[in-house]
């Protein structure tokens, strides 16, 4: 199963996983996105690919 991870530490909170996400896995935090719904991960790895910081990582 997929899971989504994501470094907080290159996060700038521009939120394109939350627009890109086709399953709305992420949701939009203070400052800064964050995994909601964990399970939901389909594994298209559309997060990873958009990410700009490069900040999501796709673990199988």
């Amino acid at each position: 199963m997929p899971k989504p991870i994501i470094d907080n530490d290159k996060c700038t909170g521009c939120f394109t996983c939350v627009e890109i996400c086709p399953v709305e896995v992420f949701s939009k935090g203070d400052k800064k996105a964050k995994v909601e719904k964990a399970d939901e991960c389909i594994g298209c790895r559309a997060c990873e690919v958009q990410c700009p910081q490069s900040a999501i990582k796709i673990e199988d």
